[in-house]
């Protein structure tokens, strides 16, 4: 962004010196303890990175600092019945949290849910799995979910989605040791067609109305594929994948994993659309990060229960 950085320390390093502007980058314990601990020692404008990020959002597409509007009485009744639907306290708690930093930036937390770094994979998922898998891994980036998969399942079917031309390729080459993995290279969306894609930004590139560059798109339905999970992280298009995949989830029932931290679409909308589209699942929300980053939608197939 042509902005250069005066210093970069992580945690046990020096503490800037007073005065300091300070982006605290992505963190793996609560946000706010580090700002006031930053402040104490006279660090000025400390703020978490996503948000300084946002500022800048006309120059590139990474949108994870978003701030929620005002909430409607649309909003309210519709997050009191996602709210109903979850299948445990945990989850009306994480999505509480979710909620009071979008909407506020403050940081809420509850002793009986605690941030946990198990994305895609917590227990109640890992319970139900089972050594015939095939995986649709949405957004599948470098392959790190994909390798994880097999790494717990033994020889999982993988069907890697990666529209980026830099990520695919090393997607393929960390994706070369798995049986007969397959790696596409279109962009998930409600139906296929092309679209503007915002390419070369690693994990954050995405399909965009201001991207240079033009991808296939491809509906989940029109893919033929039966898969028996479901990973999507595709930067704010999860819910655009999900209602093109209304065959194929009714039809193959998949345990379904889907980010929803990219856009205002996390605050019920995603949640919503899948509760009603699922019969006899069981929903789950988990942050698995601080800053209203990392959270992600689970949906569980009852027959899953272990």
């Amino acid at each position: 962004m042509g902005h250069e950085p005066a210093g970069i320390f992580e945690r046990g390093d020096l503490i800037p010196e007073a005065g300091a502007r300070v982006a605290v980058s992505v963190v793996t314990s609560p946000y706010v303890t580090i700002e006031r601990s930053l402040a104490a020692r006279g660090c000025i404008d400390v703020v978490p990175f996503y948000d300084l990020a946002e500022s800048l959002r006309g120059q590139h597409p990474l949108s994870n600092g978003w701030f929620a509007e005002p909430l409607t009485v649309v909003d309210q009744r519709e997050i009191e019945g996602v709210f109903a639907g979850w299948d445990d306290d945990a989850s009306r708690a994480h999505h509480l949290q979710f909620i009071a930093w979008r909407r506020l930036r403050e940081e809420w937390t509850f002793a009986g849910a605690p941030i946990s770094i198990e994305r895609y994979f917590i227990p109640e998922v890992a319970a139900g799995l089972h050594d015939r898998e095939t995986l649709l891994d949405g957004g599948a980036h470098h392959g790190a979910v994909s390798l994880a998969f097999a790494a717990m399942i033994g020889t999982p079917r993988v069907i890697a989605v990666e529209p980026d031309a830099a990520n695919r390729a090393v997607l393929g080459e960390r994706l070369r040791g798995l049986p007969r993995p397959a790696v596409l290279d279109c962009a998930l969306a409600a139906q296929d067609g092309t679209a503007a894609f915002s390419e070369g930004y690693g994990f954050a590139s995405k399909l965009s109305a201001f991207g240079q560059a033009q991808v296939s798109t491809r509906s989940i339905d029109s893919l033929d594929v039966a898969p028996t999970f479901i990973k999507l992280h595709l930067e704010g298009g999860e819910l655009d994948a999900l209602r093109g995949a209304s065959d194929t989830l009714r039809a193959h029932r998949p345990i379904v994993t889907a980010t929803v931290y990219h856009n205002a679409d996390g605050l019920w909308r995603t949640a919503g659309w899948l509760m009603r589209e699922l019969d006899d699942y069981r929903f789950l929300f988990r942050n698995h990060c601080w800053c209203g980053a990392g959270a992600v939608v689970y949906a569980i197939p009852r027959e899953r229960r272990q």
